[in-house]
């Protein structure tokens, strides 16, 4: 199966968010913008601010006038917020637009993507630590990367690589998202990474002491959900699995995301796919999806296997059991689609194809069959991204 671009819906203002600020939570607010609950208000600048600021980012220039249809905030409150948003530096006046008949032309307004960079950093890889300088529209301005300390200072590594990457910001760095493997709390403390030998460790916390700028942390598939939903054209509700080194998964439901009771939603790869026995996993149980799944584990049986139809084979089945874990998940949550992301040459074909196949044998097919199963096309970058996304959404209420 061939990956396929995913289309946004006719409109980026959909459900009612609140901004991300107004709760403390790393990230928040999807492309819906109306209000679903009372504005209390204390809150309602901050909401009207993440209101305007979330229509320019995904529409564009505007006239004051504009934003006012568009949000429903009188022309007032506009002007008042505008200047408020150009003294911050986060909104620029863009020129007169284009005459086109009689009166003055309205001067338009944008976010001033110019005006500020964010510092993303995955450190999902087993081999390296990844980190670039974005754009507040996701793109990457410089790149940089530190082999992974196996016996050294882990966060030693972390740091240097982030002050690195704010030294090769060439605009004022609105904060740094951090994308890690392992469960991480709303507070951006490591609560288990094994890989990296954290347990109750306060990354976000350790990061702002060492470099005086907001950080959000998150698990690196949630972060990369962020990305596909907000540059990658995902809709509302939405499953990223992320395979690599482990498996996992980020899910976002109604455009928000779900961090669980324990902050372990999308923990599937540790999720027993196998009655039939099947490999031993890292974590001592048979069966575990990540056995099957994860890239090295993959790598390893497509090397023994003789031939093209015992490689086809082996991708099947590995695509067979990602379907039995994800049925339930489609059966309970009704999902509109399922986002892979990891290796193409390892996933996207007879793995994916297999994986349909399971689901749709196994969920309800009058609502399911039309269930959707892509690669993405962010490829490494997406947690980067996703990092983006959580700055933006944490400092801007903006995603």
């Amino acid at each position: 199966m061939n990956a396929t671009d995913a289309q946004r819906g006719s409109s980026l203002l959909e459900s009612p968010r609140t901004p991300a600020s107004a709760n403390g939570r790393p990230f928040g607010p999807g492309r819906a913008l109306r209000q679903g609950a009372k504005v209390l208000p204390e809150h309602a600048r901050g909401h009207n601010r993440s209101l305007l600021l979330q229509t320019l980012f995904h529409q564009g220039a505007m006239s004051r006038a504009d934003l006012s249809r568009e949000t429903g905030l009188t022309r007032v409150t506009i002007s008042d917020l505008i200047s408020e948003l150009i003294a911050d530096g986060f909104v620029a006046e863009m020129g007169m637009r284009e005459a086109s008949g009689p009166g003055k032309p309205a001067m338009l307004v944008d976010l001033d993507r110019a005006g500020h960079r964010i510092v993303g950093i995955d450190l999902s890889g087993s081999d390296v630590f990844i980190g670039a300088v974005l754009t507040l529209d996701g793109g990457i301005v410089a790149r940089r990367e530190v082999p992974v300390a196996v016996d050294g200072d882990v966060l030693d590594a972390v740091v240097r690589l982030a002050h690195d990457l704010v030294g090769d910001a060439d605009a004022p760095v609105l904060g740094i998202g951090v994308g890690s493997p392992g469960i991480v709390d709303d507070r951006g403390v490591i609560l288990t990474a094994p890989n990296l030998r954290w347990a109750g460790f306060d990354l976000r916390g350790a990061l702002q002491d060492a470099l005086g700028l907001p950080v959000l942390v998150a698990n690196d598939a949630n972060a990369a959900v962020l990305a596909e939903y907000t540059f990658g054209g995902a809709g509302d509700d939405v499953l990223l699995v992320k395979v690599g080194r482990g498996v996992g998964s980020g899910l976002l439901a109604s455009g928000q995301p779900m961090g669980g009771a324990h902050f372990a939603a999308g923990e599937i790869g540790h999720v027993t796919v196998g009655t039939d026995g099947g490999p031993v996993c890292v974590c001592g149980k048979v069966g575990c999806l990540e056995a099957w799944l994860a890239v090295p584990a993959l790598s390893a049986r497509l090397a023994a296997a003789a031939g093209e139809e015992a490689r086809a084979g082996v991708l099947r089945d590995a695509g067979e059991r990602l379907g039995i874990a994800l049925a339930p998940i489609v059966g309970v949550l009704d999902v509109s689609e399922i986002v892979l992301s990891g290796p193409p040459e390892l996933l996207d074909g007879p793995l994916t194809e297999a994986t349909v196949e399971t689901l749709r044998a196994r969920t309800l097919a009058e609502f399911h069959d039309g269930v959707r199963v892509r690669m993405t096309e962010q490829g490494q970058d997406i947690v980067l991204r996703g990092a983006a996304v959580m700055v933006l959404s944490g400092q801007l209420g903006v995603s």
